[in-house]
């Protein structure tokens, strides 16, 4: 009788073979014949149950390795002119594999966007896994184009926005959309030149309305700099999917009154706190506070198409009369968002420090919250100061005040650090109803603001000393040392003003 492989041996033949995977070639390269198979079979239903291996039609692969042979979304080449692409299909827990492609001389032109059936080598570079070379291509995603609509005798024309770009675009009268001559347009690609000579085609999807409007530079700055504005139907239903977090396994801080405090016009709530006097007699004049942020991750899992998608953006795109999320609104404006008086998922820190401002210890939980109140700076400092209107008053006592009986002791801890402190002043600009700039202001800076900073600076050490200490992966973000001949021309300033630098004190 042959021998059973272990199901390592199983992984690592797959591994080396990805081409030969259903059980029939796994059979074959073990010498299992007969009624070992049924033993077979059971090894491989256990992988694919422990989530080792995934079955697609009559093969095994392994979940967190691209196919050999994959279809492929192609990205603008980056600033060293190389060009990664993007898997259709990636079903990992880990992060999606980073492909760069590489061209034969013979290979057509591919640009942003477009597909390609490829064939993939596994690589052990620093900045990618895998290296594709073209099969064939199978075509591309749409390319949108904004610009102003100018109508023609039959369909029109439509003129770039930017004035670096001379490249125009030809509608056809069944694809203006209805759109009147000036507007400003949103259009995707149609097809070909209709000649070989001729302005590419394009079919229009949305009207933008009055190109000198306002609002409409949001519109073409978001354009021009590639910002993704609308989120792929895959992305929108895994959100939409989405149900609230549950008590199960998190620490109930329901009762905890977590305040969120944000500026009058925050579209969300990302961040909440707490504070009140430690009742350890160890910790005589000692303040107990809690930082808890929204548990993006428990929405977002790794290798889900929220995931990749977050990726993509990477950050937020705030505007003034609008804002680009990274994630879809069910998430970024609700679940994520800790709003008031509604149960949310959260990440929290309790952190204990003494009376001088010294942090003795802290813990993260991961939990779930419902802030008794959403409220402003100017509010929260108001009350403070004397003057609480009915939403603070009730809080002024048990959470406003401890607030900032915490926040005096960590602004004495930094007073004896003797930081760097730019206080640069914050303008706000003002925009009317029709998006027009009315006023540019300077937004005064409060107690209340320095008060969530110090907050937030403390939970980001204890984040980062976790993290060292279980000897996770992390980046820390840090200025950079000036260059030497700045340091001397400080130096040379500092003598101007009768002031003696040595050259150790940088």
């Amino acid at each position: 009788m042959s021998k059973l492989p272990t199901k390592p041996d199983i992984l690592d033949w797959i591994a080396a073979n990805p081409t030969l995977t259903s059980k029939r070639d796994i059979a074959k390269a073990f010498g299992i014949k007969g009624a070992a198979r049924i033993d077979l079979k059971r090894l491989l239903k256990e992988l694919e149950h422990e989530g080792h291996l995934e079955k697609r039609k009559k093969t095994y692969r392994d979940p967190d390795r691209l196919p050999p042979v994959t279809v492929l979304q192609m990205k603008a080449a980056d600033e060293n002119g190389d060009q990664f692409a993007q898997p259709l299909e990636w079903h990992g827990e880990g992060v999606e594999p980073t492909v760069l492609f590489v061209p034969r001389a013979t290979d057509p032109a591919l640009g942003d966007g477009d597909r390609i059936l490829a064939r993939l080598q596994v690589v052990h570079e620093a900045d990618h896994n895998y290296e594709a070379r073209l099969i064939r291509r199978i075509g591309a995603s749409p390319l949108k184009v904004v610009g102003i609509f100018r109508k023609g005798a039959e369909g029109g024309r439509i003129l770039p926005i930017d004035k670096g770009s001379d490249k125009e675009w030809t509608v056809a009268p069944d694809a203006t959309h209805g759109a009147q001559d000036g507007e400003l347009v949103e259009a995707e690609q149609a097809g070909p030149r209709a000649t070989r000579m001729g302005l590419p085609r394009a079919r229009i999807v949305m009207r933008l309305g009055d190109p000198t409007a306002p609002r409409a530079v949001s519109l073409i700055a978001i354009h021009q700099h590639g910002i993704p504005d609308d989120f792929p139907e895959k992305v929108l239903a895994e959100a939409d999917a989405m149900k609230p977090a549950g008590l199960k396994g998190r620490t109930d801080l329901r009762e905890l009154p977590l305040v969120t405090i944000d500026p009058s016009d925050a579209r969300d709530h990302d961040d909440a706190c707490f504070a009140e006097p430690d009742e350890d007699p160890k910790n005589q004049g000692g303040h107990v506070i809690w930082v808890a942020i929204a548990d993006v991750a428990h929405y977002v899992r790794p290798g889900s198409e929220l995931d990749r998608e977050a990726r993509k953006r990477g950050n937020s795109s705030y505007f003034p009369d609008r804002v680009v999320p990274m994630l879809p609104d069910r998430l970024s404006g609700d679940l994520c968002s800790l709003h008031e008086g509604v149960p949310r998922a959260c990440l929290a820190v309790r952190m204990v420090i003494d009376a001088e401002g010294n942090k003795k210890s802290h813990k993260f939980v991961r939990g779930l919250m419902r802030s008794p109140a959403s409220l402003n700076y100017q509010e929260v400092q108001a009350a403070f100061d004397g003057e609480p209107n009915d939403k603070t008053g009730p809080l002024l006592e048990p959470v406003i005040q401890p607030l900032y009986a915490a926040y005096a002791a960590l602004r004495d801890a930094r007073a004896r650090r003797e930081p760097l402190d730019l206080d640069l002043p914050e303008r706000k600009v003002v925009l009317s109803d029709e998006g027009k700039v009315t006023s540019v202001n300077f937004v005064e800076r409060l107690d209340a603001h320095k008060l969530i900073e110090e907050f937030m600076i403390l939970a980001n050490v204890c984040a980062a000393e976790t993290l060292i200490a279980k000897r996770t992966p992390l980046l820390f973000r840090v200025h950079e040392e000036p260059p030497a001949d700045k340091l001397e021309s400080l130096r040379e300033t500092a003598d101007a003003a009768g002031l003696t630098l040595a050259k150790g004190r940088f």
